[in-house]
């Protein structure tokens, strides 16, 4: 289904759109249209990165806590683990 709408665009705008359906669409709104998809499915690309953050806080805001000196602890673990399979001293 296809509503009619009215869309205020700037001068440059309006331009572009005519300049661009000039060479290969039918009018300015589709040249309009595929932008204003874009936008939807980064607005909603946005709305899942953000809950999907808002869970991985979550969960590490109710996860085990770990002191500052333990977490030197692991990376210094880690970092003579990775030197070790490589082959590569201190």
């Amino acid at each position: 289904m296809s509503v009619k709408s009215s869309v205020t665009l700037a001068d440059e705008q309006h331009t572009f759109a005519k300049i661009v359906s000039a060479g290969r669409d039918s009018s300015a709104s589709a040249v309009v249209q595929p932008g204003i998809n874009l936008f939807r499915r980064n607005s909603e690309l946005d709305d899942l990165e953000r809950r999907a953050l808002h869970k991985a806080l979550s969960r590490r805001q109710n996860g085990e806590f770990v002191s500052a000196q333990e977490m030197d602890d692991r990376l210094i673990s880690m970092i003579a683990d990775k030197r070790s399979a490589h082959g590569v001293s201190p």
